[in-house]
């Protein structure tokens, strides 16, 4: 009979692409022969739930993650993220920003970084269609640092720079990939490229804060928190022209947050409201234009937050794992105002069938405003 320890490459290669990513590692702790399996990296971890990101472990330089699937607490060294407040999370990657306002875009299991550029200033967007009662209101130029114009310290614009920050691809699959976050006083977009030396800002002329951005089908899409939908078009010929297209969902006149989901290839926006635990969902086609409203999404579970939003469907989840489906699992994105206002401990579970919320975390998770939990792909390869 032939040992464990001596099964064939190709057979141990298979068994690996059905392991998550922490056996995966136990994996390659087995033997000598298994670890060089599992170096070889010809097969991706099996699908598995996301993580939590959370702050650092005290004392230790390490950053603390959440696993969802196992109800485990992991430490890991990331001497990169150490100190950095995290805006976005997009295939596997992490959007951190330092106590400098400088920010990288980085895996945090590949160590693979690019360095960005300085952010648009703090203040951008706030002149247009600025109420008159707003006239007084400070301007913040976060470059001029503490005691420079308008207030805040630089832990303040730490986590105000910027609120969302999202991929069109994977830069691993494609190097000309397009980074696109929201910024300043009412989630101004702007975006950057790998090559270019500063942000590309895109002027929306839309009184409202915009509160979420989406790659979906090849444009980004963007949602205020009045739930309007703008959808931005590149030219081809001319990458630094566009044109923005808007579609008015509902008349509600104000909710806590607005999140664009990629449900199977449809647009989905899910609103969550003020001082209430709640949230509604409903479909978007620009071509008809058209909204309708979903009552339920039983083939899949939804994660939601300051990540790009994530949709896992019930064929991935693992016999016995505590993710439902047709629940919406959701972290605090509402930032200042969900801290101040709301209280810290904004998040949990939305159950879409009986309209209740409940949690799916460990009590021991606590935060603060600067290590706010984000919810977080592993991407390893």
């Amino acid at each position: 009979m032939t040992c464990w320890s001596d099964l064939a490459y190709d057979m141990l290669g298979h068994i690996t692409s059905f392991l998550p990513l922490t056996d995966h590692h136990r994996f390659s702790a087995v033997c000598k022969n298994w670890r060089l399996v599992a170096k070889q990296k010809r097969h991706s971890p099996a699908h598995q739930l996301p993580w939590l990101v959370l702050g650092d472990e005290p004392g230790t330089g390490k950053r603390k993650f959440y696993n969802l699937s196992e109800d485990r607490h992991y430490a890991i060294d990331i001497p990169e993220l150490y100190g950095r407040y995290i805006c976005g999370s997009s295939h596997g990657w992490l959007v951190a920003i330092d106590i400098k306002i400088t920010g990288i875009l980085i895996n945090p299991f590949t160590r693979e970084f690019y360095e960005l550029p300085l952010f648009p200033q703090y203040n951008i967007g706030m002149w247009e269609a600025t109420p008159p009662s707003y006239e007084n209101f400070p301007i913040v130029d976060y470059r001029e640092g503490p005691g420079g114009r308008g207030s805040g310290t630089f832990e303040e614009l730490q986590v105000k720079i910027v609120h969302k920050a999202i991929l069109s691809h994977d830069p691993k699959e494609r190097a000309d990939f397009t980074l696109m976050i929201l910024t300043g006083w009412k989630g101004v977009p702007a975006f950057w490229k790998p090559g270019d030396s500063s942000w590309t800002v895109i002027s929306v002329r839309s009184p409202m804060f915009i509160s979420d951005v989406i790659y979906f089908k090849g444009q980004f899409v963007f949602a205020t928190m009045e739930s309007e939908v703008l959808r931005l078009n590149f030219q081809p010929d001319h990458p630094k022209m566009y044109e923005i297209e808007s579609l008015r969902i509902s008349q509600t006149c104000l909710i806590a947050q607005c999140y664009l989901v990629d449900y199977s290839g449809r647009l989905l926006l899910v609103e969550r409201w003020f001082f209430e635990h709640y949230f509604k969902v409903l479909r978007v086609n620009f071509e008809k234009p058209k909204v309708s409203k979903r009552n339920h999404i039983r083939k899949a579970a939804l994660f939601l937050g300051t990540n790009d939003s994530l949709v896992i469907d019930r064929s991935k989840l693992v016999r016995g794992c505590k993710c439902k489906t047709n629940n919406i699992y959701f972290t605090d994105s509402t930032r200042s105002f969900g801290h101040e206002v709301l209280g810290c401990d904004d998040m949990g579970v939305f159950n879409m069938s009986d309209k209740t919320v409940g949690t799916f975390y460990s009590p021991e998770i606590r935060y603060t405003r600067l290590d706010t939990p984000i919810w977080f792909t592993p991407n390893p390869w």
